[in-house]
């Protein structure tokens, strides 16, 4: 069963500045969100659960330097993405 990604007004916001920033990561973006609905534990997405402050949030690799972080609700089949950006801007 495919899991079905919810997108809130703010992480919109977060996602369409982030690409006009990164134009050239449009194509990856769109990839790993396409891979996450399928399978959100494929190893390329190279999904953990974070930790600290941001406990209960996972995330998901675009590539080596830039990451999603999302609310994966594993049972109810729904993601949420939170953040997207580089690895110091979303942790």
């Amino acid at each position: 069963m495919p899991y079905r990604l919810i997108f809130t007004e703010r992480y919109t916001r977060i996602a369409a500045r982030f690409l006009k920033r990164h134009p050239d990561l449009a194509r990856p973006y769109e990839k790993t969100l396409t891979l996450l609905q399928a399978n959100p534990h494929h190893p390329s997405l190279r999904l953990h659960e974070l930790g600290g402050r941001l406990r209960g949030v996972h995330s998901v690799s675009i590539n080596l330097s830039y990451r999603i972080t999302l609310h994966l609700l594993v049972t109810e089949h729904e993601i949420v993405p939170l953040d997207v950006g580089g690895h110091d801007d979303v942790y």
